[in-house]
């Protein structure tokens, strides 16, 4: 009985230490994750179309060199210049800097610790502690120097949360720094296609001018032969004030266009008035593919950075759930210890240690119920963003394509009145020559013909602008990283409205 009685003494500390974990089990158990889930789904092209998924599509428009078929090379090399100078893109490699900081902070705590530590206090001790006598009572060092490790063990993947969700912060860094380059490219693009449209407004309205001038010089002439009335005089007048009043209008939009441009550029007003006058061809076209896919939207930039917006947020909801649980840890230390510098380096002095801690959260459910639900609700608010984002981009790829569409129409039909209008003045001048009627006819049919000209001026910019419009509702040719290829919200993919070779050719 002796013997047994000794036994159950000799396990009772294990006993204790038994009992003690599995209560803090049941004490960290109270901080329940019941009813924290996540409501929201992902939304997927084909589900916003109605369109069954298709086979993989092999576009690879549009191309990054986009700007050189609609502006040539000036065009290109203003694009650079912006993308090399601009401080607001500058800006957005400095949040990638630090989200790749981050990253290796995350990964050095994922690696076993190392620490170097050393101390030398001289002190009086104390006659009435643990220091025995002779030193007790007297002055002398306490010295030490350990060299310390440790090791969190991720039993719950805590790190490789961690871990994750630096790593789509760091993609969507990246993917909105493409996405802030994309804005500025078609910005550039957009504007530098508007002054091509301003100057060439202006000639035109310089020739209608011209035109205007001898009109009310023949006009002049036959009030003075009676043949008109001083109606007629002031008629005249109130058109030439009012194509005077357009051409002012016109250079002060040039002066505002070069403004923006070395904004754009990121420089002052004097560099925009170093930029060469736009030479943009009518027949300046990008050449849209007759059968675009939607799955094209998965190059958004800004998409692109929204999903890895959401897999970091997947990952900070999963970081979350780990603080419910232990964590496990593993330190040891080896060194030196003694009192007083004589004894330091004697091998009696050496000290050594090991052992685990063992971290428990308890009386912590509200903060760790409510710091969880905050994650899921920050997720969920990212799920409700991208979603409506896509839906967005869908109609804006959509829109853009029925943009081209209706200008490539128009300028058909302008074409057609193009034609007449010059019909009209080979007539008028043929008629003139014969002596069949005077100039008044030629310089009515050649002002005409100038109107018809502005407005297929217009068009042609028109359809050259949606072009850029599409081309960035797309990406703008940028190479989706590999890593999001098969997530089903880019996954799936349905057709655009076909635009038909005799459509886009129509705009030329």
């Amino acid at each position: 009985m002796k013997q047994t009685f000794s036994l159950i003494a000799a396990k009772r500390p294990r006993l204790s230490a038994l009992a003690a974990a599995s209560a803090l089990v049941l004490l960290s158990a109270c901080a329940s994750q019941h009813g924290i889930t996540s409501h929201a789904t992902v939304k997927a092209i084909a589900e916003l179309t109605g369109v069954e998924k298709l086979a993989q599509a092999q576009n690879s428009w549009p191309d990054t060199q986009w700007a050189t078929q609609i502006g040539g090379k000036p065009l290109q090399e203003l694009i650079d210049t912006a993308l090399a100078d601009n401080p607001g893109l500058q800006a957005a490699t400095t949040r990638i800097d630090a989200a790749r900081a981050l990253r290796t902070v995350v990964r050095a705590y994922q690696k076993p610790g190392l620490a170097l530590s050393a101390g030398s206090t001289y002190q009086r001790f104390t006659e009435h502690g643990l220091v025995p006598p002779p030193l007790a009572g007297t002055y002398d060092t306490d010295n030490s120097v350990t060299l310390g490790t440790s090791y969190e063990f991720d039993f719950w993947n805590k790190h490789s949360a961690e871990l994750r969700a630096v790593l789509s912060q760091e993609k969507m860094a990246e993917a909105e720094r493409q996405s802030a380059r994309l804005s500025l490219s078609t910005a550039i693009a957009r504007t530098w296609l508007q002054l091509a449209r301003q100057y060439q407004q202006l000639a035109l309205s310089e020739q209608q001018l011209q035109l205007r001038q001898e009109l009310d010089g023949l006009t002049a002439r036959r009030v003075k032969a009676g043949l008109d009335n001083e109606t007629d005089v002031q008629q005249s007048l109130l058109q030439l004030s009012a194509l005077k009043n357009e051409i002012n209008s016109w250079h002060e939009a040039i002066a505002l266009s070069r403004n923006q441009l070395a904004a754009l550029l990121g420089a002052g007003p004097e560099r925009g008035q170093q930029i060469a006058i736009p030479q943009l061809s009518l027949k300046a076209d990008v050449t849209v593919p007759s059968n675009l896919q939607l799955d094209l939207l998965g190059r958004r930039p800004d998409l692109v950075a929204a999903r890895w917006r959401l897999e970091a947020g997947q990952s900070e909801v999963d970081l979350a759930r780990t603080q419910f649980y232990p964590n496990v840890s593993i330190s040891a230390f080896i060194g030196l210890s003694s009192l007083g510098l004589d004894n330091f380096v004697k091998s009696g002095s050496t000290i050594v240690g090991a052992g685990p801690a063992l971290h428990m959260p308890i009386f912590a459910g509200d903060r760790l119920r409510a710091q969880l639900t905050s994650k899921v609700a920050s997720y969920d608010a990212a799920v409700a963003t991208y979603n409506q984002s896509l839906i967005e981009a869908i109609h804006e790829v959509a829109d853009q394509v029925q943009n081209i569409q209706g200008a490539s129409k128009q300028s058909q039909q302008q074409m057609l009145s193009l034609h007449a209008a010059q019909a009209t003045v080979q007539l008028a001048q043929k008629r003139y020559e014969a002596g069949i009627a005077n100039q008044l006819p030629v310089l009515l049919a050649k002002s005409a013909l100038i109107g018809q000209q502005k407005l297929a001026t217009d068009l042609s910019i028109r359809y050259s602008d949606s072009q850029i419009n599409l081309i960035k509702a797309l990406g703008g040719g940028y190479d989706m990283n590999p890593e999001l290829a098969s997530l089903p919200a880019l996954a799936n993919q349905t057709s655009l409205p076909s635009i038909s070779k005799s459509t886009s050719e129509g705009a030329q």
